[in-house]
């Protein structure tokens, strides 16, 4: 029997949501909250199996929730329930630990789909829902680490390059061919989004004067 616990401001989407989870023989609706602060206080107590949670609720929001149950029931899973697409509350979402997220429009029998994939411990977020997310990851890392993309090697190259060295020059410093390094240069360049070599050579030095400081 898979334990569901309903999070929504709106008794009416709650009342037809447990009336369709509760008409299945493998899903027993076991609470309901219509505010942050109450699911987070009744979850914890009742430790179903799946909590689908509204994105926005009186007194915090449904990522909130997510994020605070799950902490003390790990293997809780979160199944996000909205009215609309919000690209920036299915990112929150994802990084809060839900398992899934779907739409209010989403079919009752999808619904029920959703909450028994997510009850087996599977995700419900479609390829290029999970490619997005890889791809907004990716870009908060290199706002952190500008460097991030490069390998070693290209991070040495670019210190030479600060340092206001030739490609011959780095080649005799790292034994490397001289068109070796041009290779290494141009994918460094290309890797963070620069036409000019000037321009590695002022981040260099402009990153060489942060680790100073």
């Amino acid at each position: 029997m898979i334990r569901v616990f309903l999070v929504d401001d709106h008794e009416v989407v709650r009342r037809g949501v447990a009336a369709l989870l509760d008409a299945e023989d493998d899903i027993e609706v076991v609470g309901e909250a219509g505010t942050a602060e109450s699911a987070v206080a009744r979850i914890p107590a009742l430790k179903p199996d799946v909590a689908v949670l509204d994105v926005r609720l009186p007194g915090g929001s449904g990522v909130d929730v997510c994020r605070e149950v799950r902490s003390k029931l790990p293997g809780l899973a979160c199944l996000m329930l909205t009215s609309y697409a919000d690209d920036e509350a299915l990112f929150n979402s994802v990084m809060a630990g839900a398992a899934g997220y779907v739409l209010k429009q989403i079919h009752g029998s999808d619904l029920v789909g959703a909450v028994r994939t997510v009850a087996g411990g599977q995700s419900l977020l479609d390829p290029q829902t999970t490619a997005a997310m890889l791809h907004r990851l990716r870009d908060q890392a290199t706002k952190k680490d500008p460097l991030a993309a490069l390998s070693d090697q290209e991070r040495q190259i670019l210190e030479l390059i600060g340092e206001g060295l030739t490609n011959r020059q780095i080649g005799e410093r790292m034994f490397l061919a001289e068109k070796t390094v041009k290779n290494y240069v141009s994918n460094l360049l290309s890797k963070l989004d620069m036409q000019r070599r000037t321009q590695a050579a002022a981040l260099a030095a402009r990153l060489k004067a942060e680790r100073q400081e």
